[in-house]
């Protein structure tokens, strides 16, 4: 009975050639969406789940507020991990990794700059699951001045040579690493994804006791059957124990004064799974992805198929009258209702099942452009496990079900009586359902218009909007400590070559600020968090930010050196009325404190993210430091010429290390720049889907109509005016789908944009454009339709059945 189901099925694909073909394009379209989709939140929910102890693992995070700032970072202390093992009995382990950034390794002749690198404990691929390849996990980063590569790096420096015991220079001529140990490329789908792992008993710093030096990243895995509660019950007696005397020494107070003024400060935990979707951290390794825009993706997935699976049932409902006539002689002929029922959905799964596979041949061709549209590495491989190929079976099921089940249940509900009399067209006639079916297509593609709209308006905003100074043009030399005693006398020469207008040694790394510390106002005790950096005289006609009042750092004052210039916010911080009158104090902790006086204020400029409000920031003198940052007119690649042929005069056999701000800046907001992308992308595809159902109804309304318009012309029509007569109806569908999608994309839109402190408004325009958009589509749709319709000869058009 099933196989006859199939090969009537069969027959009736192959009869109806153009009909199956759109019915198959527009379900394979769908479905192949979806499993990007599909493979797009696989990858995101599946970060840091490949660890064996994943659901017991942790990171300690740093939560405070002090004079009224919130700090919230991924960064703790360096003796946080020791602690935890030591006076928390339900942590069985801790492990520490800190961040080295950028340096240049080499290996004899060969040198690159290298990005990516950590200082790690010994116990690394003990506490993770990353796989050593070659060396002893237990050992590899015991000893100082030891060194892991992943295989990709230690091919690129070794080639077929073995890697252990390779001796390589880092950074300083003097820092010299063994090999110990080489290990698999860090997954994609982690929160850490490294190149080069140093012993952490290779740095001083991270011996360090100092629990308010916060710059390194900690972690623990909980013993079996502890709770991640009473760990965090017990994490307040340990900041108490151990932060409290050091806050009283430097900041001049005691845990308890601090929370009478409203302040805190404490440690929190997340887990490593939750950290790229749902960590609000600062200071993340990685960019974190956003659980909201999984839920976006998945939400379009689902709009998709549903409109896939419409498209089919307004297909079939458009060519119903003459399989309503099959039913009504099967009918007679003794067939029994559910066996009709059976066939129409056999043919609805066997288009879903020739969907499914097309789709699955489609995915496999468009993954590789997926994956650079998403800046993903999404293989195949996952659409074959059991997992899939199961959901796979039952996408088939549910989608030939959905899609057949109204021509199934709905023609075979006439008697045979009632068909063969052509009394089911009139009953067909009502066009409730399947007007019902476009609007809600219509308006899930109003919605993703509007929605895709406000998210590139946005992203251009970030990428357009003038930050207060000039990020444009602007390339930091991050190794500009390579230099050494030539500094000064490089930064001078570059000055004189043709394209370079600018430069200026600064400590920091923009986009943010690294050093954020505690400064207080003279002749007061409260107490006031600020970010501070270095820079030399030229700091700010490179960077091109405006000065309100004052003057900055200038060669011709040497009291400068205790001299500090503070941003708007800053001011408003601090509530001076004449700041050039005051001084502020600071205690760098090494140094002791250091009386400052305020020689200048400039207009605040966005440093960090446009999500964040500008904080406040000053600026110390400095006569060089580790970064220039040089700015050049014209083509870019002519600056990079020049800067490194100078390079090569001032170091032996060193690679230049630089970047560019503008891209540094844009970097802050990729996942925003990626997720409008991919949105734009499958939006265009639902309406695309949608455009197919539309063209079903329209074909179903001309086919209905043929008696009318043959009379009409018959009386003098004319043919713009039987156009106009076919398209009010869906022009009228299209603006009852247009209230709710309006409706929707603006409270989706405007909570999104809510992320953002910097943001663009929601124009009326938008709103206009996109029923315009969706009307011009629906009259591009259903012209074709419209026009072959109306130019039938009236004789024909009479002679209809």
């Amino acid at each position: 009975m099933f196989r006859n189901y199939f090969l009537v099925a069969i027959r009736n694909m192959n009869k109806h050639k153009f009909f199956s073909a759109i019915n198959i394009f527009g379900m394979t379209t769908g479905i192949t969406a979806c499993m990007l989709i599909f493979l797009y939140i696989s990858d995101e929910l599946s970060y840091d789940r490949f660890h064996a102890r994943a659901d017991h693992m942790y990171r300690v995070n740093l939560y405070g507020k002090i004079s009224g700032q919130d700090i919230h970072t991924s960064t703790t202390c360096p003796p946080m991990a020791a602690a935890l093992v030591a006076e928390i009995p339900e942590v069985e382990e801790a492990t520490r990794i800190d961040s080295y950034g950028q340096s240049s390794i080499k290996y004899g002749d060969i040198a690159f700059i290298e990005e990516k690198m950590f200082y790690a404990d010994s116990n690394f691929f003990q506490f993770f699951n990353y796989k050593l390849l070659l060396g002893d996990p237990r050992t590899a980063l015991k000893e100082p001045r030891s060194i892991v590569m992943t295989e990709d790096l230690a091919h690129k420096y070794f080639g077929e040579e073995p890697a252990l015991g390779k001796m390589v220079v880092i950074g300083n001529e003097n820092e010299t690493f063994k090999v110990t140990g080489v290990c698999e490329n860090a997954p994609t789908n982690s929160h850490l994804v490294f190149n080069v792992l140093l012993s952490a008993s290779s740095a001083d710093f991270l011996r360090k006791t100092m629990w308010l030096n916060n710059s390194l990243y900690t972690y623990l895995v909980l013993n079996k059957g502890a709770s991640i509660e009473a760990v965090h019950a017990k994490l307040r007696g340990l900041a108490e124990r151990h932060v409290g005397p050091e806050m009283e020494r430097f900041l001049g107070k005691s845990m308890k004064q601090l929370e009478a003024e409203g302040g805190q400060f404490g440690y929190t935990t997340i887990a490593v799974p939750d950290i790229h979707l749902r960590s609000t951290m600062q200071h993340e390794i990685e960019p974190v992805g956003n659980l909201l825009y999984v839920y976006f993706f998945g939400g379009v997935g689902a709009f998709i198929i549903v409109i896939a699976c419409i498209n089919f049932m307004n297909l079939s409902t458009a060519r119903s009258a003459g399989r309503a006539k099959e039913v009504g002689l099967r009918k007679t002929l003794g067939s029994l209702r559910g066996q009709l029922v059976r066939q129409f959905l056999s043919e609805s799964l066997l288009y879903s099942a020739v969907a499914v596979i097309m789709a699955l041949a489609a995915c496999y061709l468009l993954l590789p452009s997926f994956n650079l549209l998403a800046g993903k590495t999404l293989q195949m491989e996952l659409l074959y496990t059991p997992t899939f190929i199961a959901s796979a079976l039952a996408l088939i099921v549910l989608v030939g079900f959905i899609a057949g089940s109204y021509p199934a249940f709905y023609l075979t509900s006439f008697s045979p009586v009632e068909v063969l009399k052509g009394k089911v067209r009139s009953g067909m006639r009502s066009k409730g359902v399947r007007s019902s079916l476009v609007v809600f297509q219509f308006a899930l593609s109003i919605f993703l218009i509007i929605f895709t709209i406000v998210v590139y308006q946005q992203i251009t905003f970030m990428q357009e909007r003038n930050l207060g100074m000039d990020k444009h043009n602007l390339l930091i030399i991050n190794n500009a400590w390579k230099l050494d005693k030539n500094q000064v006398s490089f930064k001078n020469t570059l000055l004189e070559q043709t394209g370079i207008v600018d430069a200026s040694f600064t400590n920091n790394n923009f986009p943010g600020v690294n050093n954020t510390t505690v400064f207080k106002a003279s002749g007061s005790e409260q107490d006031h968090i600020m970010g501070v950096y270095y820079a030399d005289v030229d700091n700010q006609h490179t960077m091109r930010f405006e000065m309100k009042e004052g003057r900055f750092f200038s060669p011709d004052s040497p009291a400068d050196t205790l001299g500090i210039v503070l941003n708007e916010a800053a001011v408003k911080e601090f509530g001076f009325e004449k700041p050039l009158e005051e001084e502020i104090l600071y205690n760098d902790n090494e140094d002791g404190l250091e009386r400052l006086k305020v020689i200048g204020v400039y207009k605040d400029f966005n440093f960090e993210s446009l999500r964040d409000k500008v904080r406040p920031l000053a600026i110390r003198f400095t006569r060089t430091a580790g970064r220039l940052m040089v700015r050049y007119e014209g083509d870019p690649t002519k600056a990079i010429a020049t800067i490194e042929k100078l390079w090569k005069t001032q170091t032996e056999n060193e690679p230049i290390q630089y970047s560019f701000m503008d891209q540094n800046f844009d970097r802050l907001f990729r996942s925003e720049q990626r997720m409008g992308q991919v949105f734009g992308v499958f939006s265009a595809l639902a309406i695309f889907i949608a455009c197919l159902g539309l063209f079903a109804l329209a074909a179903f309304t001309a086919e209905q109509r043929t008696k009318e318009i043959g009379i009409r012309k018959a009386m003098g029509a004319s043919m713009p005016s039987l156009i106009v007569l076919l398209s009010k109806e869906f022009t009228r569908l299209v603006l009852v789908a247009f209230v709710p999608a309006a409706l929707a994309g603006w409270y989706i839109a405007s909570s999104w944009l809510q992320g953002f402190e910097y943001r663009v408004e929601i124009s009326p325009l938008i709103f206009v454009g996109s029923g315009l958009a969706a009307i011009t589509i629906a009259w591009v749709t259903v012209g074709y339709q419209s026009i072959k319709a109306a130019g039938t000869n009236p004789v024909n058009s009479l002679r209809y059945e």
